[in-house]
């Protein structure tokens, strides 16, 4: 392991060991310095984790910084909450998913709670053909202002089906006809495939995800976590 590696993990786990030697120093001092470090790291083998942990967290927030305007900006009209908000989450989901769904309370309560706070959502349909098909009707009560009316009843109707979805889509207030127009076509395939990417590129592992400040949260973590979220991105 380097000196530089040294110096990391030493320096992650919040060490009193200064290790960024400067270039003048020369090769027997750097050799003394990495015995030191070497040492410390073999009688304190739990910095290890840690500083593992928070290199992952460092670039993970980087990664996040460099796709904050993809992930905040909605599709349309796929959001709630405050449109001036301070702090903004993001939700890749998928309606066949039943965590997902049961996250549904939980980010109304935040958004009830906290005027400051908008919910971004970005469709992530990985789990079936009818989360596509759910997906791109979504998209389109989007661009017509009906996002939530859909979101909620697609949601409230259980299983995801063709029926369910146009069910919902009727309820929402878009006619049949649209609905089937809108999952026979392509049109919304490219935002579908950006939000994959943005999965990906944030190392997602399933659904429900979410996206606060710079940290993300893997499946159904509940109001308390997703509250603590934003106020440690409000804190920053």
């Amino acid at each position: 392991m380097t000196l530089g590696a040294f110096a990391f993990i030493a320096a992650a786990a919040g060490t009193a060991l200064a290790v960024q030697a400067p270039a003048s120093v020369g090769a027997n001092d750097k050799a003394a310095i990495e015995k030191i470090v070497h040492d410390y790291i073999l009688e304190h083998p739990e910095i290890i984790p840690q500083a593992v942990e928070k290199l992952q967290a460092k670039r993970m927030s980087g990664n996040i910084e460099a796709s904050r305007s993809a992930l905040e900006t909605p599709y349309a009209g796929a959001w709630e909450g405050a449109a001036n908000a301070d702090v903004t989450v993001v939700e890749f989901f998928d309606y066949a998913c039943g965590y997902c769904r049961a996250s549904l309370p939980d980010l109304a309560k935040l958004v009830g709670a906290d005027a400051k706070v908008k919910v971004v959502y970005r469709e992530l349909p990985i789990l079936s053909e009818e989360s596509s098909d759910a997906a791109k009707v979504s998209l389109l009560a989007a661009e017509r202002g009906q996002y939530m009316a859909y979101h909620k009843a697609l949601y409230g109707a259980g299983r995801v089906t063709r029926d369910s979805i146009l069910s919902a889509a009727t309820k929402a207030g878009i006619g049949k006809a649209d609905a089937e127009a809108a999952i026979a076509s392509k049109k919304y395939d490219a935002e579908i495939q950006s939000n994959i990417a943005l999965a990906q590129k944030l190392q997602a592992s399933g659904t429900p995800t979410f996206v606060i400040g710079g940290q993300v949260l893997n499946g159904a973590v509940g109001y308390d976590a997703l509250k603590d979220g934003v106020a440690a991105a409000r804190g920053k």
